[in-house]
């Protein structure tokens, strides 16, 4: 009975000494690793800044292969609309196709 006793006894006091290792002292930052609080920008810093990036932005959009084509090809992935006469030519047409593929068979039309 006692090593019964013993042997909990010692499993229980394991259990309980890694949840208090595993607890911090509760600081977020203990080691002060935090950067010092910065002043905040003037108008002026921002504006020049951003005019920086811009600057940046524009010199490697011109060192980019392929801008120049990108920029003259600005309708790519545009669709061009139909007027009402092609859509009802290419809805006759879908019309026709369909018809003749049911008859064959190739298309089942609902349920027999």
């Amino acid at each position: 009975m006692n090593k019964i006793v013993l042997a909990v006894s010692l499993a229980v006091a394991q259990l309980l000494a890694v949840n208090a290792i595993a607890q911090t002292k509760g600081e977020a930052d203990p080691a002060q690793s935090k950067a010092a609080p910065a002043a905040a920008a003037t108008k002026a810093e921002k504006a020049e800044a951003k005019a920086a990036r811009k600057a940046a932005g524009k010199q490697v959009k011109a060192e980019t292969p392929g801008a120049a084509e990108q920029a003259a090809n600005k309708s790519a992935g545009v669709a061009k609309a139909a007027t009402k006469d092609e859509k009802a030519e290419a809805k006759a047409t879908r019309k026709v196709k369909a018809a003749d593929a049911v008859k064959k068979g190739e298309i089942p039309s609902g349920t027999k």
